[in-house]
């Protein structure tokens, strides 16, 4: 199965992914990097899943307008939504960022899976 991974170096992405690893699964991980959480801890996640054939990484924010031509290229077989900005305190601090991000960034990931014909989604939010 190939999987487009969003949220890919934080703690439950990068877990996942490696499990899909170990099953065979091809993977492109998509993550931003943003420092909510330890950047060298995400950069470490994505080292471990770097020595895994299948794997490849874009550093990208999921409102970007390259998601869709991503999706394109990759051919997933389903999309595995997982990043967000995390959060409660700096949401109320910046609603209209978190705003932009979880909500906008997740209608563009289902926009640019309509538009790569993407048939499944799995998305996970608090």
């Amino acid at each position: 199965m190939r999987v487009f991974l969003t949220g890919a170096a934080g703690f439950i992405g990068s877990h996942t992914a490696e499990a899909l690893l170990k099953r065979g699964d091809e993977v492109l991980g998509v993550d931003d990097l943003n420092d909510y959480y330890d950047v060298a801890q995400k950069e470490a996640n994505l080292q471990r899943l770097r020595a895994h054939a299948g794997f490849e990484f874009v550093r990208e924010d999921i409102r970007a307008e390259t998601m869709e031509k991503l999706m394109v290229d990759f051919k997933p077989d389903v999309l595995l939504h997982l990043a967000a900005r995390a959060g409660v305190r700096p949401s109320i601090k910046d609603p209209e960022l978190y705003y932009d991000v979880n909500l906008r960034g997740t209608v563009n990931l289902l926009e640019s899976c309509r538009k790569a014909g993407v048939q499944r989604v799995v998305f996970a939010s608090s």
